[in-house]
């Protein structure tokens, strides 16, 4: 490093690579896999959602994440939009999957009587 200037080049390329690992420009979807979502068919879901993401040729981060806590509720889904209210979704099958990548990641509609909760903060 020879110069403060070439510091900063560095340093944003640094923080442009966090933010495209992080999918902070694309939407971002969250699976509950803890053993209770998995034994009501959250590996399904996951599937339905990434078969239906790839065949409308979507991007979106898709992550997995253990027991919410919801037991009743499962399998949960967690949908982030950008510049959007977090959206959770219950009782997710592979059809509801689907159609929530179809309506909620694909055109932005919020599909209201399958929504557990839809959070205020926003992913930053």
């Amino acid at each position: 490093m020879k110069s403060l200037e070439e510091l900063r080049e560095i340093k944003d390329r640094v923080k442009e690579d966090i933010r495209v690992r992080q999918g902070q420009d694309e939407a971002r979807i969250v699976v509950g896999m803890g053993t209770c979502g998995i034994a009501a068919g959250a590996r399904d879901a996951l599937e339905s959602i990434l078969d239906e993401l790839n065949k409308r040729r979507l991007k979106a981060v898709v992550t997995q994440t253990g027991c919410v806590g919801i037991c009743s509720r499962e399998p949960l889904v967690d949908v982030f939009m950008p510049g959007q209210p977090r959206v959770t979704y219950g009782e997710v099958s592979p059809s509801r999957a689907r159609q929530i990548v179809a309506q909620h990641v694909a055109n932005g509609n919020v599909i209201s009587e399958w929504a557990l909760n839809v959070s205020e903060s926003r992913e930053e």
